[in-house]
């Protein structure tokens, strides 16, 4: 049975005749999952405390052991010597219990001018918008990475796909700078959301505002939501301030698009890394053997982040469905928004850090070189593109530059082809009067068109994939992330 000291560490205890039962205790308890908000209440609850001191709120002394005794909660905390208790429900609740503990009176008006509905979406905000810029540095270090990589193997040869069929050459690094384009994306994407996230909800109070004369832009200027120009960044609606989630699920849908790059290149990962391709190894530590079949290294890093992606999707859709029936204005169902953030936060992190380790390999501090990343088989890849009759494109534009119309001159390869496969032999393999036969302005300097060099070098325009424009990218990504 809960005793008169519990009942009164409650915020709400006067107004009820009963404790609350310990199943519904447990059942609406949020503190051992959103006590990671710690830091961010703890700078939310000062900023607050200095404005209402600013304002005549509360008085200096007050503000003094406020501060002080959050210096003491924060060591506590640090330290693990914090006990945080469940009948104190959340993380905001155990702080402000342990404030009054230290310093009395000075901890219980602290929560003048504020409600927990305002509070704890200020604190989301602030605990996101740190997150994100870790992920910002993080989709980064991915991009230097896979820039990494492309830089030396710029002119290996890899056979672009498209249905999973080989459809032309490509240079190997021009495929992962492909990957580099998404995850910059991604960081720009993380960088707008970030900027609607950093808007303070503090001062809303319960949903209608409040009746003392708060500074609401000071607080904002003091938590650093502030826009470009160092302007105050508020929530201009009270209602809206404390039962807005949009931030959450806008970051948690840039988190989906981040994680099906992320799937995409696993994907082309795990292929590449099959006996039937062999395009490349991924490094021992990143795989794993059987228990039964001695001779497997399973790509399970790969593996699971592709299925990590839909841990990801579907905390997505679960923040959808969370908002959708809510009325105005704060309701115990954003409760549940935590849980999902929170581990889509997680997962995004740890992904994006194994995968720039995988990819790039680790920073030798002897050597200032990265090493171990991904190992590449550049005969493999090139030994696959002529499996394809990658270079018949090719001549077909030869075709076209010699006058005849496209349509045509596709139609002319496509006899060319058929020769070809009939004779199992290379487009680039056929006699020259057998290429005659199917056109008579064919010459003898087909055969530089129809190589895979001379393929990949004729390439040679803005985004393409010749050797020159691929260098080209890499020195504007080099520029872009100093």
């Amino acid at each position: 049975m809960t005793n008169q000291l519990d009942k009164k560490s409650q915020a709400w205890s006067a107004l009820f005749s009963e404790p609350m039962s310990e199943l519904v205790k447990r059942y609406t308890a949020s503190v051992f999952f959103d006590k990671r908000l710690w830091q961010a209440d703890i700078s939310g609850s000062l900023a607050h405390a200095e404005m209402l001191a600013a304002q005549k709120i509360i008085g200096a002394s007050d503000l003094a052991d406020i501060k002080r005794g959050m210096a003491q909660i924060t060591q506590e905390i640090e330290s693990g010597a914090f006990e945080w208790k469940l009948d104190l429900e959340d993380v905001h609740l155990n702080i402000e219990a342990r404030l009054t503990q230290l310093v009395g009176d000075a901890g219980k008006r602290l929560h003048t001018g504020r409600s927990r509905n305002d509070q704890v979406a200020t604190d989301v905000r602030l605990w996101l918008r740190s997150e994100m810029d870790l992920i910002i540095e993080l989709l980064v270090d991915l991009q230097k990475s896979l820039v990494d990589v492309a830089e030396h193997n710029v002119e290996v040869i890899l056979p672009g796909f498209t249905h999973l069929q080989v459809a032309q050459p490509v240079s190997f690094a021009h495929h992962l700078l492909a990957y580099v384009e998404m995850f910059a994306r991604d960081a720009e994407r993380m960088v707008d959301v970030r900027r609607r996230t950093n808007r303070l909800p503090l001062g809303s109070a319960a949903l209608a505002g409040t009746t003392y004369p708060l500074d609401r832009e000071r607080v904002a200027r003091s938590l650093g939501m502030v826009d470009a120009d160092g302007h105050a960044q508020v929530c201009q609606n009270s209602l809206d301030g404390v039962s807005d989630r949009d931030f959450a699920i806008e970051f948690t849908a840039a988190a989906s698009l981040c994680m099906m790059h992320i799937s995409r290149m696993s994907e082309e990962l795990i292929l590449w890394m099959s006996q039937n391709f062999g395009f490349v190894k991924i490094a021992d530590r990143f795989t794993t053997g059987s228990s039964i079949m001695p001779q497997k290294k399973n790509p399970d890093v790969p593996e699971l982040a592709r299925g990590k992606t839909g841990r990801v999707f579907g905390h997505l859709m679960g923040l959808l469905t969370l908002m959708k029936g809510q009325p105005l204005a704060y309701n115990k169902d954003n409760q549940e928004d935590k849980e999902p953030l929170f581990d889509t936060v997680d997962t995004l992190k740890d992904t994006l850090r194994i995968f720039s380790e995988m990819i790039g390999g680790q920073l030798n501090p002897a050597t200032g070189q990265k090493e171990g990343g991904i190992t590449v088989n550049a005969d493999a890849m090139q030994a696959a593109v002529k499996k394809g009759y990658a270079t018949a494109t090719d001549l077909a534009d030869y075709l076209v530059k010699k006058g005849q119309p496209f349509r045509d001159a596709h139609e002319t390869v496509a006899h060319a082809v058929k020769a070809a496969t009939s004779h199992n032999c290379d487009l680039s393999e056929l006699p020259l009067a057998v290429l005659q036969g199917f056109h008579a302005s064919i010459e003898k300097d087909v055969y530089e068109v129809l190589s895979l060099r001379g393929s990949l070098n004729a390439r040679n325009t803005l985004g393409g994939t010749a050797p020159a424009q691929v260098k080209l990218q890499i020195a504007r990504h080099r520029a872009r992330f100093n």
